[in-house]
């Protein structure tokens, strides 16, 4: 009995090892880089499958200051360009992705191409029974530094001006 016990704790302690091993954390990175490139290409296809890898109460974030939407608002902001069957286009240049140690929760930060140019994003994604899904997604326009100047003059005179005129 003793001897089977010890079998059984070794067992164990190497399958956790094994979880644990460069293999395992580069698999799982592989995982979460097919995903993330899946959700991008659904966008791209407009296929409304892209909503249901958000996570029923996950936040998108947009460019623009006033776009924080949960998933479902995002999905009444975006129809229109789903229905149009051509959404918008986003291929990762660059990714880095972390991981919790039990491999539940992964959060990264991407380069995007775009049509808006280079992007770029961060997220956290949950790992359930079924699969990922998003808990929250921020993308926001890459500025270079010798132009923030200039943008952010722009900026200012935009925001200056009475609300309706914008």
């Amino acid at each position: 009995m003793k001897q089977l016990l010890a079998t059984l704790v070794f067992l164990l302690m190497s399958a956790s090892a094994a979880a644990q091993s460069p293999a395992a954390d580069e698999a799982f990175r592989a995982q979460v880089n097919t995903f993330m490139d899946q959700w991008h290409k659904d966008a791209a296809q407009a296929d409304p499958i892209y909503f249901d890898k958000m996570a029923v109460k996950g936040i998108y974030i947009g460019t623009d200051k006033t776009e924080i939407w949960t998933r479902d608002e995002f999905k009444v902001w975006a129809k229109p360009y789903f229905d149009r069957k051509k959404a918008w286009a986003f291929t990762a240049a660059k990714r880095n992705i972390y991981f919790s140690p039990d491999k539940s929760y992964a959060w990264f930060d991407e380069q995007l191409n775009t049509q808006m140019g280079i992007c770029q994003a961060s997220g956290v994604l949950h790992r359930t029974a079924s699969g990922f899904e998003i808990e929250h997604y921020q993308l926001s326009l890459a500025v270079p530094n010798p132009l923030m100047d200039q943008f952010t003059k722009i900026i200012k005179d935009f925001e200056a001006k009475p609300a309706a005129a914008q």
